[in-house]
């Protein structure tokens, strides 16, 4: 079995106390080679989906038969646009532990293989009613995608408005809840209150999780220029001045000599 370098700094510690319980039920140099792989599947997933996916690949085939295995799995095929496999593991995961707390993500995989009339079916399942507040909005965000997947914009904004959206408090999906919304108006002609949004979105983004700033600078007609880009371009100015200079004294010189 190839296996992937291991960081020296990664010792399998970091990993969240309920996963270190699910891997006692492994030998105790099994349990840390999969707990070390799930780290770096944890550390990679936002970065390098692909690799992250790749160290999954190694718990699984060292631990197929751990829940938490068989989700990191999924996560790391999701996040690699593998939404076939990472469905496949997502159903295992619920298999092997009963919650329905992999629903959304499960739904959104439906969207990601083209099928979002599927993950909209889903949104109606009693599977909803068993999550908890924060799954209940990636459920309707998810079922507000499908519905602009299948051209119905304007029922987007509707699924969208809920108690959620209409609080001020901020949560960790508040800026993405509203992110969305106001992408959701925009697409339906609603300029100035997507903007409204945007800017909502923006106030409750502690975490940079959105480009709502950009999102609200396009919409103001701002643009932004790359500092670097500025510096590239002067010191190309610069080159071609010293070009033409360079130039003008061998013309210069040319002229001498024909005297």
């Amino acid at each position: 079995m190839k296996r992937l370098p291991i960081p020296e700094d990664v010792t399998g510690d970091e990993i969240d106390k309920a996963v270190r319980q699910e891997l006692q039920s492994l030998p105790k140099t099994l349990a840390e080679d999969v707990a070390k792989n799930l780290v770096m599947v944890a550390r990679l997933l936002d970065e390098d989906p692909e690799q992250a996916y790749g160290y999954a690949q190694v718990a699984l085939r060292l631990a197929s038969r751990v829940a938490a295995v068989r989700e990191a799995a999924g996560f790391a095929a999701y996040a690699a646009a593998k939404y076939a496999e990472a469905l496949k593991e997502f159903r295992a995961a619920r298999r092997m532990t009963g919650s329905a707390e992999l629903w959304p993500v499960m739904a959104d995989c439906e969207r990601g293989l083209g099928r979002p009339e599927k993950a909209l079916a889903m949104a109606g399942e009693p599977e909803v009613g068993k999550l908890d507040r924060a799954g209940q909005v990636e459920m309707r965000l998810v079922a507000a995608g499908a519905r602009r997947d299948m051209g119905q914009a304007d029922a987007a904004v509707v699924t969208l408005q809920s108690p959620e959206l209409a609080s001020s408090a901020v949560h960790p999906w508040t800026a993405r809840l509203r992110y969305a919304y106001a992408d959701a108006l925009l697409e339906v002609g609603r300029e100035s209150d997507a903007r409204d949004w945007f800017a909502r979105a923006l106030e409750a983004d502690q975490a940079g999780t959105t480009d709502a700033s950009d999102r609200l600078a396009e919409l103001d007609g701002v643009q932004f220029t790359d500092a670097l880009d500025e510096d590239e371009a002067a010191e190309d100015a610069a080159e071609e001045s010293a070009d033409e200079a360079a130039g003008a004294e061998d013309s210069g010189t040319g002229a001498e000599k024909a005297e």
